[in-house]
């Protein structure tokens, strides 16, 4: 199993939080603040029927201050339930509001390059993580 002192756990979770930064739009909160990958999930797993329990998970963390915080405890809650290729899937189901989120140089908007980065997330469910989460 993965552990949280893995070196391809750091691995993974950087290509992961660069892919999801890589051409993101600058948008900010009412408040000023700058939003990132976190609000693009948030919003985008805010579209099901019945809550996401990673969404419930990270925002019950009240040492959580910071998107950057709940991303990457996003991040790792779904490797520990085997849930980020199905949940990212989720988000990059809506053509529109990927475009609202990513400009056109994101691997998320071109076909191809977003089945890849898929099929490589489903292929992370067969590995078994142990993180503290």
């Amino acid at each position: 199993p993965v552990t949280d002192g893995s070196q391809e756990l750091h691995s993974i979770c950087s290509q992961m939080e660069f892919l999801l930064q890589f051409d993101l739009k600058e948008k900010r909160s009412f408040f000023g603040q700058r939003k990132n990958y976190w609000d693009f999930l948030y919003q985008g797993l805010a579209r099901c029927r019945q809550e996401h329990e990673g969404i419930r998970f990270v925002t019950s963390l009240d040492k959580l201050k910071t998107p950057l915080g709940r991303g990457r405890a996003f991040l790792r809650y779904c490797l520990v339930h085997r849930q980020l290729a199905e949940s990212l899937q989720f988000c990059l189901l809506n053509l529109e509001s990927l475009c609202e989120w990513y400009y056109a140089r994101s691997p998320f908007l071109s076909p191809q390059p977003r089945a890849e980065i898929l099929g490589s997330l489903y292929e992370l469910d067969g590995i078994t993580f142990h993180l503290d989460l």
